[in-house]
């Protein structure tokens, strides 16, 4: 008895001691301190995007001869910066916004669906060189995309596709492919090999467990790279500026809200209306898929 005694508690101890543990760090992280210190980095970061946000609804002359802060002193709201940019002058900012759209949405789907067929491959699938192609897909992420935009100009312009869609929409996804294939290619090693070979055994193909296993499961995954695509390709301006050019008729939300600054800086009370105009559409996205999103980027993250 005495023997079964001593013995028990040496069972126990590894447990007890990850649970102690588990338990002083989330102290440690729901300390008084870390939540000021994440309150004070929460209002410091806020406080310019609030400051921007007043002054969008402050008058011209209002803008242009006091700080924003000045505003609870002696509010004054006027509508009429976003009427103006939305819809006042020869180049509203509606038209953009539906540019933005169209090369977006395209942007975001090409390389999801690429990436998704690529991902299963290099995970579920055997072939020569399968291991030095995804590094070689690993390794163009440390390209700049940058070194990439002279050569495919030239080869936009050879084609006659420069300043279409066209071009924006196949170098976005030129340039997400290394990152999406990588992300949802960890994610997808994740799935347990027994569905797989379960699935085998009842006679489905590679079709039929890409389609009917690994897209839900991808889920996760999915919503949270589309997110981080969404957000590059909304918020672009390089590239749609190389490859589409400045016209109206494609040119990005991104190139007419840089132009509302005016040829000489003064026109800040437009640009403060037209950012907040360009944050709607990516602020919706974020929210709709914010649980998908952190489902995401938590994948594999934790083992057993």
């Amino acid at each position: 008895m005495m023997a079964v005694l001593d013995s028990a508690p040496s069972t126990t101890t590894p447990g007890l001691a990850a649970t102690t543990a588990s338990r002083s760090a989330k102290k440690r992280l729901s300390s008084p301190w870390a939540s000021l210190a994440a309150l004070v980095i929460a209002v410091l970061w806020t406080i310019p995007t609030f400051g921007l946000l007043l002054s969008s609804f402050r008058p011209e002359r209002e803008v242009k001869t006091s700080g924003w802060w000045t505003f609870f002193a002696d509010p004054a709201v006027t509508f009429d910066n976003y009427t103006e940019v939305l819809f006042g002058g020869s180049r509203p900012l509606s038209g953009y916004f539906l540019n933005s759209i169209l090369i977006t949405i395209p942007s975001v789907l090409i390389p999801i669906v690429l990436a998704t067929l690529a991902a299963y491959a290099f995970a579920w699938m055997r072939f020569p060189l399968r291991d030095t192609l995804f590094v070689a897909v690993f390794a163009l992420q440390i390209v700049p995309l940058q070194v990439a935009l002279i050569p495919l100009l030239e080869l936009y312009v050879g084609t006659g596709l420069n300043g279409t869609f066209w071009t924006v929409w196949i170098s976005h996804s030129i340039f997400a492919l290394p990152l999406a294939i990588f992300l949802l290619h960890n994610s997808m090693r994740d799935i347990p090999g027994e569905l797989v070979e379960a699935a085998r055994v009842d006679g489905a193909g590679h079709v039929r467990i890409f389609l009917t296993i690994m897209l839900p499961l991808m889920k996760p995954a999915i919503a949270a790279f589309a997110v981080f695509q969404f957000l590059w390709v909304w918020n672009d301006l390089l590239v749609a500026l190389v490859f589409a050019g400045g016209t109206p008729d494609v040119a990005p939300l991104t190139v007419r809200v840089a132009d509302l600054v005016g040829s000489r800086g003064s026109d800040w009370h437009l640009l403060s209306a037209g950012a907040f105009v360009s944050i709607i559409i990516p602020l919706i996205v974020f929210l709709s898929l914010q649980r998908f999103f952190v489902r995401g980027l938590l994948a594999g993250s934790v083992k057993g």
